[in-house]
């Protein structure tokens, strides 16, 4: 009986490919275009950072993916807190950008979800279950580093600019050190474009501070009531508490 093959789904409907000229790249060719000199060693890298313009629901993330975590399990999997460490680290470096809400929406779900498999494969080697802090860490890297918007025109769906993370280590990485803490910073597309250097935890958009009411002492008239922006920016962290989103004010 001759071998039956699955077939992979390159397109939703022939009205989103009308409109949005939609049509999914296939495993095969993806695993041909990264295969090509220059950029196979670009994708094997812990650091290089990728941006997929049109992500789709991530077919060429979710392979870069695959090829840097491998690279973390070949070189950086002494322990499994180096393992984490690094994996987190390595995922933090593949950013993409989406046009349709739905192809959005799943590209992080099959990120995360090749990441967790991944991890906890890698957890049961050392006799352990994966944790819930290295988890959250990736959900939040992941939907940072992912956006729904227009590259051509740099705004994502709700018209503000596209707003990308970038996460530096402090650490010496060359060391494998076994803990590393990150700064996160916050960029435009428009500011990566024009190679801005942006400080250290600084957010786009500070959110706004509602000043806490004593329900026990006097009452305030609702218009003495007021919402201020304080001069805040991202904490430094261990990178695997990431999922805090801890914030400090800037003296």
């Amino acid at each position: 009986m001759a071998e039956i093959k699955a077939t992979e789904i390159l397109i939703k409907s022939k009205f989103r490919v009308q409109k949005h000229g939609e049509v999914f790249t296939p495993a095969w060719m993806v695993k041909k275009m990264l295969d090509i000199e220059g950029i196979k060693e670009f994708a094997e890298n812990l650091t290089a950072n990728f941006l997929e313009p049109a992500a789709g629901t991530g077919n060429f993330m979710v392979a870069i993916q695959e090829r840097k975590l491998n690279m973390v399990k070949k070189n950086y999997c002494e322990t499994l807190t180096q393992y984490e460490n690094y994996s987190l680290i390595a995922l933090a470096s593949i950013y993409g950008i989406e046009l349709l809400e739905d192809n959005a929406q799943e590209c992080v779900m099959n990120m995360y979800e090749y990441y967790h498999d991944v991890y906890t494969e890698v957890a049961h080697k050392f006799g352990k279950k994966p944790k819930k802090n290295v988890l959250n860490s990736a959900k939040v890297i992941i939907k940072a580093n992912m956006s729904q918007g227009d590259f051509l025109t740099k705004l994502a769906s709700n018209g503000e600019p596209i707003i990308f993370s970038e996460w530096k280590a402090t650490n010496d990485l060359g060391g494998k050190d076994k803990t590393i803490t990150v700064n996160r910073t916050e960029y435009t597309l428009q500011d990566i474009y024009d190679k801005k250097k942006n400080e250290l935890g600084s957010l786009y958009k500070a959110p706004a501070i509602i000043h806490q009411v004593d329900l026990f002492g006097e009452f305030e008239e609702p218009e003495n009531i007021q919402s201020s922006e304080q001069n805040l920016r991202y904490s430094t962290v261990k990178i695997t508490d990431v999922y805090k989103e801890e914030l400090e004010s800037i003296d």
